[in-house]
């Protein structure tokens, strides 16, 4: 459950035909990060699609999800109707000035790739050089080397231990999911056994290791000032590490839960993204992902907060404890509009 920013890759909204000067929409070719559009792909026959002269109608393209292969999509964008667009994503009509302004409005709420406009049948060369941009920074992020010591510099004296998985390498991890699920077997013999930790905290390089250094030991500190009678495990920084990684760390040490934090797949508009995977008594092999809490793009300000991200998974440890569950079995019972009024 990563990315939950609404925002989707198109896929390749171009080639629509009869449409007259609908804004970044006709021909163009690797349009991604669309806003709340999700899989739009081979809109023909789009008429009426965005207010422009000499066109009858409006469309609200933002906020319409799942329409693949809509024929004839018209009043999509806010249910405006006439000239103009008012209250498109609550925002007041803007002052005249054609679509280019109603663009720059809409921008300010989004960080999805919309009326970008076009050159000739392709995308303006500034608009190129950002997905370029954008597509170096996600590789990178996916391929930079973890470093347990930026993390464990900012824990404070916090004990850590330092494992890897059973994935060799960058190429191995990347190319055998299943080895990044498992400990290496010399580095399970680091681990304190036999405890009876309430909760042990796995911070794991994932897809992104920059995500990781610099935000997880903030998220991590956060987190545990709320659990004061909590019995802490020592912090596990595992390399080459998928979410699944936790079962065999919180199995292997006698934790009741295990939360990972871990670097998200980089997507076009984020690559720094860290997620958190909570599972109360992980079974190697056996747990699955329908047994897990994620909490993911905490990455602020663009993301969930810290403190915000540390309120509700405290808040999901406590009643996991108290159920004995996680998953699908554990419903997060905490104030969406106060979350998501801090992270506006």
């Amino acid at each position: 459950m990563t990315d939950v920013t609404g925002v989707a890759d198109t896929m390749r909204v171009g080639e629509v035909a009869e449409v007259a000067d609908v804004a970044a929409v006709a021909d163009v070719a690797g349009v991604h990060d669309v806003a709340g559009v999700a899989g739009v792909s081979c809109a023909v026959g789009m008429a009426d699609a965005v207010q422009t002269a000499g066109m009858s109608g409006t469309a609200d393209m933002i906020g319409v999800a799942g329409t693949t292969g809509m024929a004839g999509m018209a009043d999509a964008i806010g249910g405006a109707a006439g000239a103009g667009v008012a209250g498109a994503v609550g925002v007041a009509e803007p002052a005249p000035g054609g679509l280019d302004e109603l663009w720059t409005v809409l921008r300010r709420h989004t960080q999805a790739r919309i009326g970008l406009g076009r050159s000739g049948s392709a995308l303006p060369t500034r608009h190129r050089l950002g997905l370029q941009a954008a597509h170096a920074a996600a590789r990178d992020a996916v391929h930079s080397p973890f470093e347990p010591d930026v993390v464990t510099a900012g824990l404070a004296g916090t004990p850590t231990v330092r494992v890897r998985s059973a994935a060799g390498d960058r190429l191995t991890y990347l190319q055998r999911p299943d080895l990044g699920r498992r400990l290496n077997p010399v580095d399970r013999a680091h681990l304190p056994a036999g405890g009876e930790w309430d909760v042990v905290f796995v911070v794991a390089d994932g897809l992104s290791s920059r995500a990781v250094h610099e935000h997880a030991a903030a998220v991590l500190r956060a987190t545990t000032a709320r659990l004061a009678d909590w019995r802490v495990a020592p912090v596990v920084l595992a390399e080459q590490a998928r979410v699944a990684l936790g079962d065999d760390v919180a199995h292997a040490m006698g934790a009741a839960l295990a939360v990972v934090l871990i670097g998200e797949r980089p997507g076009m508009s984020a690559a720094d993204s860290l997620g958190a995977y909570l599972t109360h008594r992980p079974v190697p092999g056996v747990t699955t992902d329908a047994g897990r809490n994620c909490l993911s793009n905490i990455r602020p300000p663009r993301g969930l907060t810290y403190e915000a991200a540390a309120e509700k998974l405290a808040g999901l440890m406590v009643r996991a404890r108290e159920l004995g569950r996680t998953g699908v079995e554990l419903k997060d019972e905490s104030d969406h509009g106060d979350v998501i009024g801090r992270i506006l």
